[in-house]
């Protein structure tokens, strides 16, 4: 019994989607009365379908549509979102990371901005260094392909944290090319607070 006060904002988002998903308007759980084109319906229904990093559907299902609906004014393109959305998930949870935290970084780094460009070079969704290509042997890699970019940032920001033996501000600052300062962490755990806060 201890568990359903826990769960229940979480079913109540469930019943919200799903009632979304099967074209009922939900007016009193929803934020908008409107229904969602043929489109985003396909997209959600195939992103959750597919989830390969989750434990079952029902936690893809309120996953995705949370922070999908989060994101939404970063990320326009429902398709290009979810990808993102669940490229993290695996990627995340395959490197042992935060999903959270990898979209606190994202957020600090480019503002999902895919096709961003540092002043020092770096590029992407991560902001990853093009010398990491050369590193690993593979020149030829787009560090503008969302799944490459973030494949990249979560297995560096991993290495770096067993590196420095799980303290994560300073594989923070490490990421970021500054360690000894608690800045650049303190703005990644600021937007992981703020914004990106598991549910």
């Amino acid at each position: 019994m201890a568990i359903l006060p826990k769960r229940l904002p979480v079913l109540l988002q469930a019943a919200c989607l799903a009632g979304l998903l099967a074209g009922v308007s939900a007016t009193s759980l929803a934020a908008t009365q409107e229904r969602p084109d043929d489109t985003l319906r396909q997209i959600l229904t195939a992103a959750i379908e597919s989830s390969d990093s989750f434990e079952d559907r029902f936690d893809a299902e309120v996953w995705l549509s949370d922070m999908s609906s989060r994101l939404a004014s970063r990320v326009k393109d429902p398709e290009e979102r979810l990808t993102i959305l669940k490229t993290v998930h695996y990627e995340a949870r395959r490197a042992r990371l935060q999903p959270e935290l990898v979209l606190a970084i994202i957020n600090v780094e480019s503002n999902y901005d895919r096709f961003a460009i540092s002043s020092a070079g770096a590029r992407g969704l991560m902001q990853i260094m093009p010398f990491w290509l050369d590193e690993i042997g593979h020149p030829e890699d787009n560090l503008f392909h969302i799944t490459t970019n973030i494949r990249f940032g979560c297995t560096i920001l991993s290495y770096y944290l067993k590196r420095e033996n799980g303290d994560m501000y300073r594989a923070l600052a490490r990421y970021n090319g500054s360690v000894g300062k608690r800045w650049y962490p303190r703005r990644v755990f600021s937007a992981l607070n703020k914004r990106w806060y598991e549910q």
